[in-house]
């Protein structure tokens, strides 16, 4: 059982989400928050698995609150951004952060729970077009600290591509492609994928003939 807590300050939002979230068998909604601060009171309490986190909110935002959950504890939880537009430069943010991914308002059921779901996996959720249009690269190109090899696994890890496509890509396997990103997380100091897609985009490391829709890292 997943268990989750939904932070917005649109009631409607946090009940629609509920209703959804508790109708599968494999999720549970644990508590909700309507504001940042009450938020990081009920997670403290539940312990979930991952926070629905709306990004903007009065008071202390939902950027501010994914921060300090995520510097909290040795064992945060996984924390899906909800928000109404994907060019929000508060999506960004939260993602450079820690954020596991993004989920706009607007998404249907199916691809909430599968967000969720995703997260939980350890993977990311990622849109590589949106992620492109927030992403503010340096003036200068970025020297990163990686091999080859661990340039051209980066390079596809931000363009949206799984393990499989990444070996295919590189004529590797899939257990080689795993090497590579971990080694290329523990060089980059990043937390996971997201973080590491982030480098990449701010490095200019990714073309736009590359980008992909939204796929799971």
């Amino acid at each position: 059982m997943t268990t989750v807590v939904i932070v917005d300050d649109d009631e409607l939002v946090r009940v629609g989400l509920r209703t959804i979230l508790d109708h599968e068998p494999d999720l549970q909604v644990v508590g909700e928050a309507a504001d940042a601060a009450e938020a990081l009171s009920i997670v403290a309490r539940t312990r979930p698995e991952v926070v629905l986190m709306d990004v903007r909110m009065p008071g202390v935002d939902g950027l501010q609150a994914t921060r300090l959950l995520l510097s909290r504890s040795a064992e945060p939880p996984r924390v899906l951004v909800i928000t109404t537009f994907e060019n929000d430069d508060y999506v960004y943010d939260a993602l450079r952060i820690g954020a596991s991914g993004f989920l706009l308002k607007r998404a249907t059921p199916d691809q909430i729970v599968d967000a969720v779901r995703v997260v939980t996996r350890g993977d990311s959720l990622l849109f590589p077009a949106a992620i492109r249009r927030l992403a503010r690269p340096h003036s200068r190109p970025r020297e990163l600290p990686l091999t080859q090899r661990e340039l051209d696994v980066l390079r596809l890890l931000a363009a949206g591509r799984s393990n499989a496509e990444i070996a295919a890509a590189l004529h590797v396997g899939v257990e080689t492609v795993k090497t590579h990103v971990g080694n290329l997380l523990s060089k980059l100091q990043v937390r996971d994928r997201t973080q590491a897609a982030i480098v990449a985009y701010e490095a200019g490391l990714v073309p736009p003939s590359e980008e992909g829709s939204a796929r799971h890292l």
